[in-house]
């Protein structure tokens, strides 16, 4: 098969990125094979490029926004049938017996592997997934349109549960990219009145049009304060000024997996009033069955930009450089 790979972590702009054939993998004991369809281009596969993930084995295959086609199964694998079209999201595997597993928080396992990190991912022609951790997908997305929402959707799910944003509250989102606006449509739906603030001109029209009461730059004051807010921008400066903007009792989740340097926060200012600061941790797999159905609802208008999957590098190298808002899919050729 053909497959992208991280041969060296470095800047993007350095090409550690390599494009060649690997062989095919075969489906183990309850597993699925999979014809990559489309694979969404998250912020997560940058930070593994670059080295801020460390890959966690050579030559490392990311992407774990994967739409596919169960092509091959495993023994003992009967949740699917050749031929179902699947998504194959962040989370790979959990243990099922440390305690966080035993207690329904399989986000927090004590060993859990993830898809494009610790186990080859969507930037290939094929890949491996165990049965029990990929979707079935609503028919009302095409290939394209349901690729962001098995990362960018799910943790955007998961951040806005773990905000605490009350029915009809007011809701702040720091940073708009491929997570964000769906999180925004989520709130919107809900009830909410959403603030978004965001570097991107661009990201800020896309708000207002998706519904927001508010879009400025990232250090903005909201016009009002905020009951809850969730920082998706991977920029720990940020933390201080989403906190400040929080009325008293608010939470401010922060969604990404990886963040810089958090200054040093003023108590009195920052978390005096029973102000809350959490990181959101991967996703349970019920939170994905749980958002995949909210997004048919809705249904959710995910804001894409195709590239064919020959351009993975570009897709990285543009999302490092904000070229585009919205998410960005490799689609592979028929």
């Amino acid at each position: 098969m053909r497959a992208w790979w991280v041969e060296e972590p470095g800047p993007i702009a350095s090409g550690p990125l390599r494009m060649g054939e690997r062989p095919d993998p075969s489906p183990g004991p309850g597993e699925v094979l999979l014809s990559v369809r489309a694979c969404g281009v998250c912020r997560t596969d940058l930070h593994l490029a670059e080295g801020d993930l460390r890959p966690r084995a050579a030559r490392r295959i990311p992407g774990h926004e994967v739409v596919a086609e169960v092509v091959g199964l495993g023994t003992g694998s009967t949740r699917f049938r050749l031929g179902d079209r699947v998504g194959a999201a962040w989370l790979a595997r959990t243990c099922g017996s440390c305690r966080f597993c035993r207690r329904g928080s399989e986000n927090l396992c004590l060993s859990p592997t993830f898809n494009g990190w610790d186990t080859d991912g969507g930037y290939a022609e094929l890949m491996v997934a165990h049965q029990d951790y990929v979707y079935p997908l609503p028919e009302v997305f095409s290939d394209e349109k349901a690729a962001p929402l098995l990362c960018a959707g799910i943790i955007g799910y998961r951040a806005l549960r773990c905000s605490g944003l009350p029915r009809g509250g007011r809701l702040g989102i720091y940073g708009f990219g491929g997570s964000a606006h769906l999180t925004a449509q989520m709130a919107i739906y809900e009830g909410a009145s959403v603030y978004v603030m965001t570097r991107s001109a661009a990201a800020q029209q896309l708000a207002l049009e998706l519904g927001a009461r508010f879009a400025g730059p990232a250090e903005a004051d909201p016009p009002e304060l905020l009951d809850a807010a969730i920082l998706f921008a991977p920029v720990g400066g940020l933390v201080s000024v989403a906190l400040r903007a929080l009325d008293r009792g608010g939470t401010l989740a922060v969604a990404g997996i990886h963040l810089s340097d958090i200054p040093v926060l003023d108590y009195q200012k920052d978390l005096f009033q029973e102000r809350h600061l959490r990181s959101v941790t991967a996703n349970t797999r019920t939170d994905g069955l749980e958002f995949l159905a909210l997004a048919e609802k809705i249904p959710l208008r995910p804001t894409t930009v195709a590239y064919p999957w020959t351009k993975a590098d570009q897709a990285l190298l543009d999302l490092s450089r904000d070229r585009f808002t919205g998410a960005a899919v490799l689609l592979r050729s028929s």
